[in-house]
């Protein structure tokens, strides 16, 4: 059974999802604050939806101190519907964003989607590559040049992988958002670019190589 992380300080939402997902087979835990969320995080659940406004620790705070416990996915719920709080919360370690008054059905295929992703990610038989000292190790989400670790974000990861296993092979904004969030490509697409942006820049500030090509007015291909 996959468990669920709800963090909400509404407790009438907190108790609407708690029902709704626990009736459609899912184990979930609770959390009103970041304090308890950072708390029950550390019981490696394997999605959090996680609400921006709460009480105490702001949700994009609480999502970088989760990020150093789990790589599930972290779907924020908010009010909030400014790109620049959309780019913030993504980068931050979240992985969607669903916008209060929502769809709780619209809620239930993006969870599952998600879980979907996580789950084909994890049956991936491929455990690592190796070019020239850069190590990508699948298995264990780890990139490695020379042996010194270059720390990547888990969405910065997750793009990582998709090219990498697929390379010479060009991929748009939209076809790289859908692989990795699970999701049809839409308007939060444009993301990928500021990811692929930081991806290049902290490989290229330990190898010197830029190993993502961009393929301009089509997308981007890994040229390893």
């Amino acid at each position: 059974m996959e468990r669920l992380l709800i963090v909400d300080d509404e407790p009438g939402i907190r108790m609407l999802l708690k029902d709704y997902f626990e009736m459609t087979g899912y184990e979930t835990w609770t959390a009103e604050n970041g304090r308890e969320a950072v708390e029950l995080a550390k019981k490696q659940p394997d999605l959090i939806l996680l609400d921006i406004n709460l009480p105490d620790l702001d949700g994009m705070s609480v999502c970088r101190k989760i990020r150093e416990k789990v790589r599930c996915p972290i779907l924020f719920l908010t009010a909030k519907i400014e790109e620049q709080d959309k780019i913030n919360g993504l980068l931050s370690g979240g992985d969607d964003y669903i916008t209060k008054p929502f769809s709780i059905d619209e809620l239930g295929v993006r969870v599952m989607a998600h879980l979907r992703r996580e789950k084909r990610g994890r049956q991936s038989k491929k455990e690592s590559e190796e070019t020239k000292g850069f190590r990508i190790r699948y298995d264990e989400r780890s990139v490695r040049f020379d042996g010194e670790e270059i720390r990547l974000t888990k969405t910065e990861f997750d793009i990582l992988e998709f090219l990498s296993m697929h390379p010479r092979q060009v991929f748009s904004k939209e076809q790289i958002y859908e692989a990795v969030r699970g999701l049809e490509g839409n308007g939060d697409n444009s993301i990928v670019t500021e990811h692929i942006r930081r991806l290049r820049g902290k490989i290229a500030q330990k190898t010197k190589e830029d190993y993502i090509e961009t393929v301009w007015g089509v997308g981007y291909k890994w040229i390893g």
